[in-house]
């Protein structure tokens, strides 16, 4: 699904060039849940961006889903991201005048091949919610809603960066359980960036980023379900 081969990218000019990501390579299978871990400066939000189509890379190769986004150009770009991604962040990012129905179709409308709205409502447990708005909603609630709008579209890849950052401890439990449930169901790509170490025994998949270097890469043999991620 994803392959990465010597990824470099760099900012600043050439007497104060700072280096935030070194000669990156490594491959995650189509249908996994991966783990991206780091402290804040190591290089997860740079990767997300470039692995997502937002930021361009200096040197390398990335391949997803067989696009090689080293060779598209603007517009290109945006198709990619408009069929191949979804997106979900620690701020939920919704539409405060749209209904929570109305904010789900946001993203099945960028798909020539949306999932049903209800029947995703359904999976994230909220169809009873869909004509309430934004602020009427839990904060646990609005992540769903944010996760349902990324998945509307079918993407072949979900980046979530710190999806349960702003979250309680059960309302986090409740949204991995839920990137659990839609990876099993239908087996989308998924990377989870976080500072939460706890969050990593339910990938299969676990990349540690440190001073922009991947520290190392584990396929994990002990999975655990989301209902046993404690922290």
């Amino acid at each position: 699904m994803i392959t990465i081969n010597h990824l470099h990218k760099s900012y600043g000019t050439k007497n104060q060039r700072l280096h935030v990501l070194k000669d990156l390579s490594f491959t995650l299978p189509e249908g996994c849940l991966a783990c991206l871990l780091g402290p804040s400066g190591s290089g997860k939000s740079t990767l997300l961006t470039i692995l997502g189509g937002i930021e361009t890379m200096d040197e390398g190769e990335i391949i997803v889903d067989n696009t090689s986004l080293a060779h598209l150009n603007k517009k290109e770009l945006e198709l990619y991201r408009r069929k191949k991604l979804g997106f979900v962040f620690q701020f939920y990012n919704l539409v405060d005048n749209l209904t929570v129905g109305e904010n789900i179709r946001t993203g099945a409308y960028l798909s020539d091949d949306p999932l049903n709205v209800e029947d995703l409502a359904a999976d994230l447990g909220i169809a009873d919610q869909l004509r309430k708005f934004p602020s009427e909603i839990s904060g646990g609630q609005a992540q769903r809603v944010s996760i349902g709008r990324a998945m509307a579209k079918k993407p072949s890849l979900l980046i979530c960066d710190e999806p349960t950052g702003a979250l309680d401890y059960e309302s986090a439990e409740a949204v991995l359980h839920l990137i659990e449930a839609l990876n099993r169901k239908y087996k989308t790509t998924v990377i989870i960036a976080t500072h939460n170490e706890a969050i990593a025994s339910m990938c299969h998949v676990i990349l540690r980023l440190h001073d922009g270097s991947l520290k190392s890469y584990e396929e994990n043999k002990h999975i655990l379900s989301a209902e046993e991620v404690q922290w």
